[in-house]
C-alpha cells in the first residue's frame, strides 16, 4: 500500500516590514503570558518593536538570553522557567539555534511556539524539527515534531540589517530544495515528516526554484543596501516558507547529506546553507543531469556569492574530502533516496568534478 500523502505547515505565516509591531495582536490568542527565547542581537533589535506591539495589555513578557547552542540543558533551563513562571507561549527569537531552543522547550512543555527569526539563513523557521546537542557542543539527536510552529513572523526590515552572507546562505539551503523534491519524488521516497509526496509540496519546491532564478541577485543587492524591495521579500519567501514548508513535505536527497559529512570534517565551521549549494551541483552530477541545468545551478550561485569550488566550502585536501564523501553515505542518510546506490567514491568523485566546473566557471568570468 502506497503511503498517504501529507502536508504540513505553520498554522499562521506572516511577514513583512514592520511585521514584529504586529506581535501580540497575531498571537494574543495563545495566551497572556510569553516567554521570549532570545539571541543577544534578537533581545537588541527587536525587543522595541515586540514591546511597542503590546501597546496598553498587561501580558506577561520574560526575554531570557539564551546559551548559544540548543543544548540539552539550555532546554531543560527553559523548560523550569516555562513551568516556574506559568508561561502560556514559547517564543524563538533569533537565528537557528534560539528558533531550535524555542521548538524543542515548547514541545516537551506543551506550549504552542512562536517564531521570529532575525536572519534567514536556513528554513529552520518553518519546519517541524529541530537539532539538539550535547552540553559539549557535539550533535545529539533531531527532534521531530508532531506539529510545525503554531506563528512564523518575518519582519523584512530587521532580515536587510543583517549581514548578507546570512541571506545568500539562505539561499543556497533553498536551491537544494527542488532538486532534492525532484530526486525523493522519482524514488518513491518519504517526506522528512515520513509521508508521501505531495503535488502541493512539488509546486512549493518549484516555485521556490523559480523565485531564487527571478530575485536572487536583486535581493542579494538590495540588502547590501539595507533596503527592503518586493525582490527581498520575495527571497525571504522562499528561503523560510517555499524552502521550509517544500522541504518538510517534499523530501532530501544528496544535496544536506553533503553537508552532513562536510560537517563531519573536524575545523570545518562552513554554513549550512553554503555547502548545501555546492551539495546540490554534486547531487546534479550524481543524477547525471544535463550539461544545461548543472550551468545554470553554477551560474546561479556565482550570481549571489555561493561556492562553486571545494576551497570555498574549506575542503583543501583529498583525506578531508573522502571523510566528508563517507560520511555523507552514512546509513540512514537521504542521499540514499537517490535512485542508484550511493558510496563514498561516487560522492567523492561527483564533488571533485563539481570543484573542476566550478573552477573552469571562474576562468571564463
Amino acid at each position: 500500500m502506497d503511503e498517504l500523502k501529507l502536508i504540513r505547515a505553520p498554522h499562521k505565516y506572516l511577514q513583512g516590514a514592520y511585521a514584529m509591531e504586529s506581535f501580540y495582536k497575531e498571537t494574543k490568542e495563545l495566551g497572556e503570558s510569553f516567554l521570549f527565547i532570545a539571541s543577544e542581537s534578537g533581545y537588541k533589535y527587536c525587543k522595541e518593536s515586540i514591546e511597542k506591539s503590546f501597546g496598553e495589555s498587561d501580558a506577561k513578557r520574560r526575554y531570557e538570553i539564551f546559551g548559544g547552542i540548543s543544548s540539552v540543558s539550555e532546554i531543560e533551563k527553559m523548560q523550569q522557567i516555562v513551568e516556574e513562571d506559568d508561561i502560556d507561549v514559547v517564543v524563538g527569537l533569533g537565528g537557528g539555534s534560539a528558533i531550535d531552543t524555542a521548538k524543542a522547550t515548547a514541545y516537551y512543555s506543551n506550549r504552542p511556539v512562536v517564531i521570529l527569526p532575525t536572519i534567514v539563513a536556513t528554513d529552520a523557521p518553518c519546519t517541524g524539527l529541530s537539532v539538539i546537542y550535547n552540553d559539549d557542543g557535539s550533535f545529539n539527536k533531531y527532534i521531530f515534531y508532531p506539529n510545525n510552529p503554531d506563528i512564523v513572523i518575518v519582519d523584512s526590515n530587521i532580515i536587510v540589517n543583517a549581514p548578507v552572507k546570512f541571506i545568500v546562505a539562505g539561499m543556497g539551503d533553498a536551491l537544494a530544495t527542488y532538486f532534492e523534491w525532484r530526486a525523493a519524488k522519482r524514488t518513491g521516497s518519504l517526506s522528512l515528516e515520513q509521508g508521501g509526496i505531495s503535488n502541493a509540496a512539488g509546486a512549493l519546491c518549484t516555485l521556490c526554484f523559480e523565485t531564487l532564478l527571478e530575485y536572487g541577485l536583486q535581493a542579494k543587492l538590495a540588502v547590501e543596501r539595507k533596503i527592503v524591495t518586493p525582490a527581498v521579500d520575495a527571497i525571504i519567501e522562499a528561503a523560510t516558507y517555499l524552502s521550509g514548508v517544500g522541504a518538510d513535505n517534499g523530501g532530501l536527497a544528496a544535496a544536506h547529506s553533503i553537508y552532513n559529512g562536510v560537517s563531519g570534517i573536524e575545523g570545518n565551521e562552513s554554513m549550512h546553507g553554503d555547502v548545501v549549494a555546492y551539495g546540490t551541483i554534486a547531487q546534479l552530477i550524481l543524477e547525471g543531469a544535463n550539461q544545461d541545468e548543472i550551468d545554470k545551478v553554477i551560474e546561479f550561485c556565482y550570481s549571489v556569492g555561493l561556492p562553486i569550488t571545494l576551497k570555498e566550502i574549506g575542503i583543501e585536501d583529498r583525506e578531508d574530502l573522502m571523510i566528508a564523501a563517507t560520511k555523507a553515505c552514512a546509513e540512514g542518510e537521504s542521499i540514499h533516496n537517490l535512485p542508484d546506490e550511493m558510496t563514498p567514491k561516487k560522492v567523492f568523485d561527483a564533488m571533485i568534478l563539481a570543484d573542476a566546473l566550478g573552477s573552469e566557471f571562474y576562468s571564463l568570468y
